[in-house]
């Protein structure tokens, strides 16, 4: 077992390669086409905080 605690990040770098080989295989069965033409209509963006920007605390202009 001296061999398992000196080579230990051998199996670990296999186990690495082998996880990065999935994720390019489970990338290239990805249709971008498919998905941009099907895509759903975002919602317009909402601040969290717009019932702060009811306050204003600054001056009023003078014109």
């Amino acid at each position: 077992m001296d061999w398992l605690a000196r080579y230990w990040w051998i199996f670990i770098l296999i186990a690495l390669v082998g996880i990065f080989i999935n994720v390019i295989k489970d990338l290239n069965r990805v249709d971008h086409k498919k998905f941009l033409a099907n895509k759903p209509e975002l919602p317009p963006h909402r601040d969290c905080n717009d019932k702060w920007d009811d306050d204003d605390d600054n001056p009023p202009k003078k014109s």
